[in-house]
């Protein structure tokens, strides 16, 4: 039972639906006159953010699979990740990018698409070396971007989401560790790297 919960788990809050989650919570879990977004554009953006990083990427990988350029979608081998974490970095630039070119487009949300793909790519450099966490490098960073938002918003509580984000990055971490899919120090290493990155970026900028 635990095993089948754990790995619903590691599918539901994988990687790629990270950058989602993190921009639902810049354009719908802060208040109004911080994102000074119209509800129109919000979900633009979200439907751009879950199409660009989340379903286009998962249709790479399975064509990467279907034509066997990787032999399993887990991917199990640090070196079997390298290529398949190159093309979806390539793909987060283009739409941070993207976002730069749109003037109307909050100056917050560009900076945390590109700080999410300087994540992707030191995630895909370490994985020539190491097999780092993918899944807690992701609520790594939404971890970080959450707390940094946390600190930077004067006059309004964010702890009813910070809180549930503490407890999800426990649970992604102990299915990864479960599942036999990471070792402590591949699950912390990623934890890090996330939290490092997107807090570290907020904090010198804003904070």
């Amino acid at each position: 039972m635990y095993r089948k919960l754990f790995e619903l788990v590691s599918v539901v809050f994988q990687p790629l639906a990270m950058p989602t989650l993190i921009f639902m919570f810049l354009l719908f879990g802060l208040p109004d006159s911080e994102i000074g977004i119209g509800q129109a554009n919000k979900l633009l953006i979200i439907s751009v953010i879950f199409a660009n990083t989340m379903i286009i990427p998962i249709g790479i990988i399975m064509v990467m699979r279907y034509t066997k350029v990787i032999p399993s979608l887990e991917m199990e081998n640090n070196r079997e990740r390298v290529f398949p974490f190159a093309v979806i970095t390539l793909l987060y630039l283009i739409t941070a990018y993207a976002f730069y070119q749109k003037d109307w487009m909050d100056y917050r949300l560009i900076f945390t698409m590109f700080v999410i793909s300087i994540c992707l790519i030191l995630l895909t450099s370490i994985s020539y070396f190491w097999k780092i966490s993918a899944h807690m490098m992701g609520v790594g960073g939404l971890l970080g971007i959450v707390l940094a938002f946390s600190l930077l918003v004067q006059g309004f509580s964010l702890l009813h989401i910070l809180l549930p984000v503490i407890l999800l990055a426990g649970l992604i971490g102990s299915a990864r560790l479960y599942l036999n899919a990471h070792t402590p120090i591949q699950v912390l290493g990623g934890l890090l790297l996330g939290f490092g990155v997107c807090f570290g970026s907020f904090y010198m900028v804003w904070i």
